[in-house]
């Protein structure tokens, strides 16, 4: 124990002789959580680009996304386990460096499946970022200011998921589809610069005694992995098989956990911790209702509405505006008052905008979507922030690497889980083949069946994110 308080106390030192520092670490850390996001989503406006140079079928396409997914799910428990040991500084180094070469490794694309494969290591790397970024956040600006940190934070990450579009749409029409891969690369090696110099490693030779559990993390890849492949491809016998097994590994998981002496998660700590297990599940459903937005509307409005990929960007980004001036605040207000309250109201926000879009016509006024746009800003910019600092706020500091990644992989699952739903109603309704004119009406029940679910899942986040109870001692 010794030595942990030692290291703490180092590391604090260390930002109190050199305030700048800290503020440099967020730099880092915004561009990183920035760039990551904004790459990642830039792909779904040069989806129909890439349809037709790599000659790719419905239920490809729908894999393009899905495919980062989940690469990006199954180390996040891993990664901030180790994180914990090791230190958070190299994980998160690895993590940022890998994810821009691995972006670079489009020049060699020339098929759909090698495609999937550079999006596959594009999750596994971003897992390490986010499985970091928000632990080392929150343990640099461990005072009052955690909550506008976070803010920032959460900021960079929605403005780079709907700043994308804009991106990846001018980039598409100006540079082509490969371009959405290469052009964050310099950028991100800002990012890297300054962690390098600015960010201190918070390892300690007590921590460093702790083991991975390899059987866990084994087991929870292939539960991922099957719950995945056995969800998209419903109603198949074999992925019906798939999803079974993958459902009873979770038990497993769960058991393995509990007898392990390393865990990955304590399952116990976790269910007593109300206020953290109610956060993971409101982050669940809201990005499990937030994930399929870009991919939607990115459909609806190139296919159905005749729009460019730059235009489509354009229209996106109004959510990403309303976003990035609400988090901050959201975050500073979750520091002086009951964040579960501000969470709340986000949700509720964000299932009105989707109540919107699911009565979206082929022919809809562009209005429509700029109504239902709004909501949704608000709602998200409401709701992250008191969320992440709710769950952090209640553990202690030499648990945020595994509270970060927890917090990840409710982000990741639900994407995930929303993803395949999606898939799903693709294989079903449009099938392998690309998709054509003639095929619009049953893209627009695809569009319209995506949104009515995530109105559900938002608004049963509205739920859970108030019934996690009081969490500010000083609120009020």
């Amino acid at each position: 124990m010794t030595a942990n308080i030692e290291t703490v106390n180092t590391e604090t030192s260390f930002y109190q002789d050199n305030p700048r520092a800290r503020w440099y670490v967020l730099i880092s850390i915004c561009i990183a959580l920035f760039l990551v996001p904004m790459s990642l989503s830039a792909v779904n406006m040069a989806l129909p680009a890439m349809a037709d140079a790599l000659q790719a079928d419905a239920v490809w396409l729908s894999w393009i996304p899905t495919a980062t997914l989940w690469g990006s799910i199954v180390l996040l428990l891993p990664a901030g386990r180790v994180a914990d040991s090791i230190g958070r500084k190299p994980i998160y180094l690895i993590g940022a460096l890998g994810f821009s070469l691995a972006s670079l490794l489009v020049f060699a694309v020339y098929s759909v499946e090698f495609l999937l494969f550079v999006r596959v290591l594009q999750g596994l790397f971003s897992s390490l970022v986010f499985a970091t970024a928000m632990a080392i956040i929150a343990a640099v600006f461990s005072g009052s200011n955690r909550g506008t940190a976070l803010g920032l934070t959460a900021t960079s990450v929605y403005l780079g998921l709907t700043c994308g579009p804009l991106f990846g749409g001018w980039l598409t029409d100006h540079l082509g589809w490969r371009s959405v891969f290469w052009g964050p690369v310099i950028l991100a090696m800002v990012a890297l610069i300054l962690a390098v110099i600015y960010i201190r490693n918070d390892s300690s030779d007590e921590q460093q005694s702790n083991p991975l559990d390899w059987v866990g993390s084994l087991l929870f890849a292939a539960l991922s992995t099957l719950l995945l492949f056995g969800l998209s491809g419903l109603p198949n016998l074999y992925n019906w098989l798939m999803l079974i097994a993958g459902i009873a590994l979770v038990f497993v998981f769960v058991r393995q956990q509990n007898r392990c002496e390393f865990p990955l998660v304590r399952f116990s700590l976790l269910a007593a911790n109300r206020v953290m297990n109610r956060s993971l599940m409101a982050s669940f459903l809201m990005y499990a209702a937030h994930y399929p937005v870009l991919f939607l509307l990115s459909l609806y409005l190139q296919y159905l509405q005749g729009l460019s990929p730059s235009e489509t960007g354009q229209m996106i980004l109004l959510q990403a505006l309303i976003m990035a001036c609400l988090a901050p605040l959201a975050g500073r207000l979750s520091d002086r008052f009951e964040p579960r309250l501000i969470a709340t109201v986000g949700c509720l926000f964000f299932s009105a905008g989707f109540a919107v879009l699911v009565f979206l016509r082929a022919d809809s006024s562009l209005n429509h979507v700029i109504v239902a746009l709004v909501l949704l800003g608000v709602g998200f910019g409401l709701f992250s922030t008191p969320n992440n600092n709710a769950a952090l706020g209640s553990v202690p500091k030499e648990r945020l690497s595994i509270a970060s990644a927890l917090l990840n992989l409710s982000r990741t699952s639900g994407n995930m889980f929303s993803m395949a739903i999606i898939m799903l109603l693709m294989s079903v309704l449009l099938g392998s083949e690309q998709i054509m004119p003639e095929r619009y009406p049953d893209l627009l029940i695809v569009v319209k069946a995506g949104f009515a679910s995530a109105c559900g899942y938002s608004f049963l986040a509205a739920w859970f994110s108030y019934s996690r109870g009081k969490v500010n001692r000083d609120a009020g």
